[in-house]
């Protein structure tokens, strides 16, 4: 099934909100019929299927860029702004969703909380791609309180002068088995406590999510983008 993708490319150097360029409205992107999207997932519970984003077209994106809680927000590293689009979902699509029902190629879906409120930029670094390897988790199952985890380790160690590495982030936390949940997180180990929990109730993250894709010419993205999206 084709269709005509809604992209957003961020110009270099610029944060998720600098003064953007005019963006032309867009419609929103006809999707697959929800029985697709079932009988591709079937391994997927219903709960999961239903989970879908806000950001379905251009329109949506722009409308968050403006916000001023995303005023200092950057999603990509300068070296990489040109490489990289902002892709907005199409209706219905679930966060499950990967390239069965994405022929246009690679992606990854992020929560917009993530770089509004953890500061997450992408590419990832070598630290975070590795973590996310060994835990066998995609960017958007890992739960943000987790991700908060994941900023502060690093800041810690950077302020250290310690490369943070997965064996040490491993000694002080553990991934909670979610069950019937739809993320993944991370847990002090007992009798290791490093870090305190960002927030004790992470709620209203759920709906605001995006693609990220990259144009294929970035081989410092190539290994963020190969895996399922969830």
């Amino acid at each position: 099934m084709t269709h005509q993708e809604a992209t957003l490319t961020l110009p270099s150097g610029s944060s998720l909100v600098s003064t953007p360029s005019p963006i032309p409205s867009s419609s929103p992107i006809p999707p697959p019929s929800a029985s697709l999207y079932k009988s591709l997932y079937r391994w997927a519970p219903m709960n999961l299927l239903e989970e879908t984003s806000t950001f379905t077209s251009l329109a949506s994106i722009a409308t968050y860029r403006e916000k001023k809680t995303c005023n200092k927000s950057r999603i990509f590293g300068k070296d990489h702004d040109k490489f990289m689009r902002i892709v907005a979902c199409r209706e219905g699509e679930p966060v499950c969703a990967d390239e069965a029902s994405n022929p246009e190629g690679p992606f990854c879906f992020v929560y917009s909380t993530t770089f509004r409120r953890l500061g997450l930029q992408l590419p990832f670094t070598p630290f975070e791609r590795t973590l996310l390897t060994e835990v066998n988790v995609a960017p958007a199952q890992l739960h943000p309180n987790s991700w908060a985890f994941v900023t502060a380790f690093t800041i810690l160690c950077h302020g250290l002068d310690h490369t943070p590495l997965v064996d040490t982030f491993l000694y002080f936390f553990e991934a909670k088995n979610p069950g019937k949940k739809l993320w993944v997180s991370f847990n002090s180990v007992a009798g290791r406590v490093l870090l305190t929990l960002f927030q004790q109730s992470y709620k209203g993250f759920k709906k605001n999510f995006f693609k990220v894709r990259s144009n294929r010419r970035d081989p410092a993205l190539s290994g963020d983008l190969v895996k399922k999206p969830l």
